[in-house]
């Protein structure tokens, strides 16, 4: 939604999705050393950062590679209750877990001036981890935003209702400030479409979910039980029905990736005219924005429908709707009994976790999203060295010159294409480690022992930062990622390329490595960011981030036949039965990932600089590569986890981010021996190479 396509699972809602060429030849000086040791110690996995344990010889690599290369791993590991799925990210997140659980500890600990960034991490720490305190409390504290939403008369009234950042309501539509596609040296707000609580439209719309919506029609009434609501079960099936009429006109997951539908420029007036029924001038006077007088509307027939559906939905239901809302989304700071039934639907029923995380665990997650660069630059002081920005410099430039050596070779691209392709790559702004600029908090109230009120805070600051915003020149030095988070994310408004601090670390960046293998780990990472630049979405916007087409059209046809080429393999792909994969769903990243690939494995190859790369265990420099990249992506994943990713998600499920991929590569089928009768093998003319 914000604009930022990530290397793994993300979400927009948190502040958190080049080097010069002189730093090329670091990289290459790394490269032909015999042993990893000659980096400057021992790699954290393995003796050379693959972790040969893992690997099955009992499975043919051409058959089924992510078996292969972790085949020991996958049979033997359970996963924790408390998660839905578990891999080299959760590795990572546990650790930076615990790193941020340490800064917020201090900071609780010390006696630190009211005001201050401490005082504000260790109190809202504090505040969300008494359970005690909030379950003597009840709904005490809740009490007077729900005697708020009782109150509410007329449409005017629930529109405002529903744009108090405070209370962060579902509406029938949400907004967010960001770059103006169309015109990058402005902010814009945009429009979308919002409303459900489950997550997505096929949620409610399929028939392999109707389990998944009786549960959650049982949700509704349980929460509003908890909350002494009269007719629970009656009014559970009046909100049901309005969220089921909502998800009816909603935009299906692959549209909403679509960037030329999603962008809709609508002035003020316009807007009321083609969405009436709204009193869209007091909704935006309560957002703070009433002088606003152009937006970007995404779903734009979504939204029209959307707003008839609320014109004809009476007040009562929007009472109802919004008070369940509000009891839901706020279950972690309420009474036990609201974050246990909460849990149940949200953490077990879909997504299969048997088990809460530990309070002291949520509420780390609690303050990296309300404080999360406070914490990420204590983090970054104490957790990330300073060589590893230069080394990360180092091997962006040469992922840099990978892709603009193979832009040269693409036979199907022509030369006036080409050039802007040049030109794009070259206004790449890469972002390594944590912001220039870190986030002021000043206006940031936190008050110890008042958890729902520090939740509403965070709302209401996280808005009044947005709309900030307006009218002010860009800002560049913005993150949308905190540093401790395990993650990258490429910008297409800002053609800008993101890592966090805490993803460079073994397996996928380890200074004392081979350096086939961190091109395999981090250097794929970073291709595959370069790639979404170029991606079937990233591609629409120019070096400056502006969105508008730049390809003539027959190279814009040769694109979209090689994706169509990529997305038919994609196609095939059923991780569970009745759950096949959506390639027009996941088509960015499973291009990012093949992309991203072959760049990292080009960069690999001039990073020898002619030499040829040392075998080790008997594993060749090829071989070795590719084994890295496999075992980032092992990962064990629930079934209702898995179903969740596949309905809504734009990532390919970890196996066929290996299979889907190598079987694309030449250099698979040379390092590895693959032939015809093995079961991923592709003829030369049907293996896709985009970039």
């Amino acid at each position: 939604m914000c604009g930022v396509a990530a290397f793994a699972l993300l979400s927009c809602g948190e502040k958190a999705s080049d080097a010069p060429d002189t730093e090329i030849s670091e990289v290459q000086n790394t490269a032909s050393t015999d042993t990893a040791s000659a980096a400057g110690g021992s790699p954290e996995l393995g003796d050379w950062g693959v972790e040969v344990a893992n690997i099955d010889d009992s499975v043919d690599p051409g058959d089924d590679f992510y078996r292969y290369a972790s085949g020991k791993w996958l049979d033997t590991f359970e996963i924790p209750e408390e998660f839905s799925s578990y891999g080299s990210f959760t590795v990572l997140f546990e650790r930076s877990e615990e790193q941020v659980r340490k800064i917020i500890e201090d900071a609780a600990a010390g006696r630190n001036p009211a005001g201050s960034v401490e005082q504000k991490i260790g109190d809202f720490f504090a505040s969300y981890t008494d359970v005690d305190a909030i379950n003597e409390k009840g709904l005490a504290p809740i009490a007077d935003d729900l005697s708020y939403i009782d109150s509410l008369e007329n449409h005017e009234d629930v529109a405002r209702a529903m744009a108090r950042a405070d209370l962060a309501l579902n509406s029938f539509f949400g907004a967010w400030v960001d770059i103006d596609s169309k015109q990058t040296d402005r902010y814009i707000v945009y429009l979308t479409q919002s409303g459900l609580g489950m997550p997505n439209r096929d949620y409610y719309l399929e028939d392999k979910f109707a389990n998944e919506r009786e549960k959650y029609k049982d949700y509704i009434a349980e929460i509003l039980t908890l909350a002494e609501t009269p007719d629970a079960e009656a009014k559970a099936a009046g909100i049901y029905a309005v969220e089921e009429a909502m998800a009816q006109v909603h935009w299906e997951p692959a549209k909403r990736r679509n960037r030329d539908l999603t962008y809709n420029l609508k002035t003020k007036e316009e807007l009321i005219e083609f969405a009436p029924g709204v009193p869209w001038a007091a909704m935006l006077d309560e957002a703070g924005v009433p002088a606003q007088n152009e937006f970007v509307v995404r779903e734009d027939d979504a939204l029209q429908s959307l707003a008839q559906i609320f014109a004809d939905t009476p007040v009562a239901v929007w009472r109802d709707y919004m008070r369940f809302h509000l009891l839901s989304s706020n279950a972690a700071v309420l009474p036990t009994e609201f974050d246990d039934a909460n849990f149940a639907f949200f953490g077990t029923e879909l997504r299969g976790t048997p088990k809460k995380r530990e309070r002291w665990k949520r509420g780390v997650a609690a303050v990296n999203g309300a404080l999360g660069e406070a914490v990420g630059k204590v983090y970054v002081d104490r957790h990330f060295p300073a060589d590893s920005k230069t080394k990360m410099d180092a091997l962006v430039a040469n992922l840099r010159r990978a892709l603009d050596e193979r832009l040269d070779t693409l036979a199907w691209m022509s030369d006036v294409t080409k050039v802007a392709a040049h030109e794009k790559l070259e206004k790449f702004t890469p972002k390594i480690g944590y912001p220039e600029k870190w986030e002021d908090y000043s206006d940031f109230d936190v008050v110890r022992g008042d958890a729902y009120g520090n939740a509403k805070s965070a709302n209401a600051f996280g808005w009044e930062d947005q709309i900030s915003k307006l009218g002010q020149p860009i800002d560049r030095t913005e993150w949308f990622m905190n540093p401790q988070r395990v993650n990258a994310y490429y910008s297409p408004n800002r053609n800008e390329i993101v890592f966090p601090a805490a993803i460079l670390q073994a397996p996928f960046f380890d200074p004392n490595a081979d350096p086939a293998v961190n091109y395999g780990g981090i250097g794929a990472v970073i291709g595959h960011e370069i790639g979404h630049g170029f991606d079937d979405q990233g591609r629409k916007s120019d070096g400056d981030g502006m969105l508008r087409d730049w390809w003539t059209g027959e190279d814009a046809a040769a694109f979209q036949e090689l994706a169509d080429a990529l997305g038919a393999q994609y196609a095939s792909y059923e991780p569970i039965e009745g759950f096949p994969l959506d390639p027009n769903l996941t088509m960015g990243e499973n291009i990012g990932d093949v992309g991203g690939l072959a760049m990292a494995y080009h960069a690999y190859k001039l990073s020898l600089n002619g030499e040829k790369a040392p075998v080790i265990d008997g594993y060749t420099g090829d071989q070795r590569f590719l084994l890295a990249w496999a075992q980032v992506w092992k990962r064990q994943v629930r079934e209702e986890a898995l179903k969740n990713q596949i309905a809504r998600g734009p990532h390919s499920p970890a196996r066929y981010r290996v299979n889907g991929v190598v079987r694309n590569m030449d250099v698979w089928y040379d390092a590895f021996n693959i032939s015809e009768d093995d079961e991923l093998y592709l003829a030369p003319e049907d293996r896709v190479q985009i970039w």
